[in-house]
């Protein structure tokens, strides 16, 4: 069962300890796994409880979270601030996209089990301990190792008009190049449905991904982040933070999915925010033994924005190589 060490979240000031995982196993009988955990407090205010490393080969987000930290008196904040950098420490020590301890995914296992393993047990304790205090959510996630994103805020629809209404706020505050509308509950054991469940407003972020940091993408991040904070009146509203861009809402095309032809090496050809047309050339694929086979192209059937590139090039029947998505059209 996870506990949380060191922390008073009713104490103020700036706290740094841990939530202590429990797994038995051959490498940690009678230990513990210590997820990272830190709270910057000034005092009665709203809280806003934003997290990174759900999947742990998405690095931007766990950097925007750290600069955060380390850039933020506590002086500043009116209310507090939870921050775990590290939600899936056992997947972001193995750079891998779920945990190496249990092979779950900890975007798919809320509202988790506090006698489950330690993925279970991590969205266990969000979802009772945190998630009842706070007043809005964020979980920053990317492409990861295996695709590249448009910087973008994805946010699920619903619960309610006053849910959505809260939503759109936060993501016009973000101010992020692209923002992705997905329809409500678009995936039931995610930390987004877990927020709706609990009424609390939550957006999600798609910061790039190929298992890089880009700094530009990271800055956009930052400075959006804290114009979110200063909007919820959580942080002082600083000079030195521009005021947010127009973002342009877009939605996945439920057809939108260009999987490979054929088992191979693919190079892509377009790239994330591109203009498609019905019968523009996307990529090819190389097939790596027939050397006498021609490659084979890879052609939109539809219009559409590019929204997700394939990253690995080593592609395999069934794997997504595209996705598309379409103006979404939004009222503010």
């Amino acid at each position: 069962m996870a506990r949380l060490h060191g922390i008073d979240l009713d104490a103020s000031g700036r706290q740094v300890g841990s939530i202590h995982l429990t797994h038995s196993d051959n490498r940690h009988d009678n230990g513990v796994i210590p997820v990272p955990v830190a709270v910057l407090s000034g005092g009665p205010g709203p809280t806003a409880l934003l997290v990174a490393g759900t999947h742990g080969d998405e690095y931007e987000g766990q950097v925007v979270l750290h600069r955060l930290l380390r850039e933020t008196d506590p002086a500043q904040v009116a209310g507090r601030i939870i921050v775990l950098p590290a939600l899936n420490l056992p997947a972001v020590r193995g750079a891998a996209r779920v945990s190496p301890l249990d092979g779950q995914n900890l975007n798919r296992s809320y509202p988790g089990n506090p006698r489950g393993g330690p993925t279970e047990q991590i969205a266990h304790f969000l979802t009772a301990e945190l998630l009842p205090r706070a007043d809005l959510a964020m979980d920053l996630h990317s492409g990861g190792s295996s695709s590249h994103y448009v910087p973008s805020a994805f946010v699920y629809e619903g619960p309610d008009p006053e849910g959505w209404a809260a939503k759109r706020r936060l993501t016009e505050q973000l101010g992020l190049p692209w923002s992705v509308a997905v329809p409500e509950r678009f995936e039931p054991g995610s930390f987004s449905t877990a927020a709706d469940d609990a009424g609390v407003a939550m957006i999600s972020t798609e910061l790039g991904g190929g298992g890089e940091v880009t700094p530009a993408i990271v800055a956009a991040a930052v400075h959006g982040l804290r114009r979110v904070l200063a909007g919820a009146g959580i942080l002082e509203a600083s000079p030195d933070t521009p005021s947010a861009p127009r973002t342009r809402w877009i939605g996945l095309l439920a057809d939108g999915a260009v999987h490979t032809p054929v088992r191979g090496l693919f190079e892509p050809i377009a790239h994330v925010a591109d203009e498609i047309k019905q019968g523009d050339l996307l990529g090819r694929v190389h097939p790596v033994e027939e050397l006498d086979r021609p490659c084979v192209p890879v052609v939109a059937h539809r219009d559409g924005v590019v929204a997700i590139v394939r990253r690995p090039p080593l592609v395999d029947l069934g794997d997504c190589l595209y996705h598309l998505a379409a103006d979404h059209p939004i009222d503010i």
